[in-house]
This record gives C-alpha cells, structure tokens and sequence, in this order.
C-alpha cells in the first residue's frame, strides 16, 4: 500500500445515520473477483435513478463535491455486514479519509487494512464540521503524522489513532509486508528447526 502521511483534498458532506455495508456497495455488485472497479458501484441504490441516470437529490452527485476525497459521514458508519467490499468500493471512488462521530467496529478495521483512514471524532466536534463542510465543497488537511485537522480556515483539530494502525498507514504496510519485516527472525528460527519438522 501507499503511505498515508498527510493527504490534502475536498471534504463531502454525507449526513446520514446507520449508513450500512450493503448501501455503501450493494450485494448485486459482491460478484466481481477483482478488488478494485467498485467505485462505480457506491451508494448504487442512492446515486442512480431507475433508469441508471444520476440522482440529482443524492448528496455526493451535487456538482460541488465533485473530486471529493474525504467524507464526512454520519454516526454508526460501515455497520451491517463486515463485506470488505465496502472500504474497496470507498477507496476506489476516491475517499482517502473517512471522518465521523462512530464507525461499525470491523468496517473501521478493514478501512485500515485497506489504506484508508477513519477518524472518530466526538460528536459536537463533528458536528462543527459537517455543518461546515455541507454543499460547500472546502478542501481540508488530514495530518496523520501529527494526527490533526486543519480546515479551511486554518482551524487545528486533533484527533487520536490507535498506534499500531497509525504506523502501518505512515509506511504503507499491509499485514504481509509486517510480517516480511520479521523475515530474519523467521529464518533464524526455521533453521533451528530440526530437519523432520522442516520436511
């Protein structure tokens, strides 16, 4: 994966509750055997209309989050099933960042493993930011190294990661390459191995 030290970019506004796995990418779409080419399929059910047209009256379609790549979403996001298909279908959309008050545990993890970052923030901060953030189309910078938020009026607002993720999205790792890093010890120890074991 990519490192993820700071990224700068427009912040979407998505102010719905219970938000689930299946409306982030719906089960009809689960077929492809590939993890990417999901973004087309986001918010399916919300983004077209019947005949496949854009829904004008669906948030993200508003011509001012147009190349958005953080979204500001809302309580109990990612909930429903753990499909990993969900954070695959936001991250090739374009979001880098998901911002909201509560994540649904394994959909906050799968972000993580996918690259993407989810920031939990208390609710009144959030709050601020969604109230700001709405149909205005306003970049924001996302610091993960000093783990802050500077909005667009230069506003700084901390938040915290668990240091385990924080470390794997600032160098880019995925739960192989940890493991690669443990290569020599891994060596060390299988050629201490006795030869019936290492057959």
């Amino acid at each position: 994966m990519e490192p993820l030290v700071t990224h700068k970019g427009k912040a979407a506004v998505l102010n719905r509750i219970n938000v689930d796995t299946d409306q982030i990418i719906p089960k009809q779409f689960l077929k492809r055997i590939e993890r990417t080419g999901y973004g087309r399929f986001a918010f399916f059910d919300w983004r077209y209309l019947a005949d496949g047209s854009p829904n004008p009256d669906f948030e993200l379609n508003q011509p001012i989050y147009e190349g958005v790549s953080i979204l500001i979403a809302g309580e109990n996001f990612g909930c429903g099933s753990s499909r990993e298909h969900a954070p695959w279908a936001l991250d090739d959309y374009g979001f880098k960042i998901v911002i909201a008050p509560s994540f649904a545990d394994i959909f906050h993890q799968n972000c993580f493993k996918n690259g993407m970052l989810p920031i939990r923030l208390d609710y009144d901060v959030w709050k601020t930011f969604a109230a700001s953030y709405e149909n205005k189309g306003f970049e924001m910078t996302v610091d993960l190294e000093k783990q802050q938020i500077e909005d667009h009026e230069g506003n700084i607002t901390p938040f915290h990661v668990d240091p385990h993720w924080r470390e794997m999205l600032l160098n880019g790792y995925d739960e192989i390459s940890l493991t690669l890093l443990l290569e020599d010890d891994i060596q060390a120890f299988e050629e201490k191995r006795s030869s019936w074991l290492r057959a």
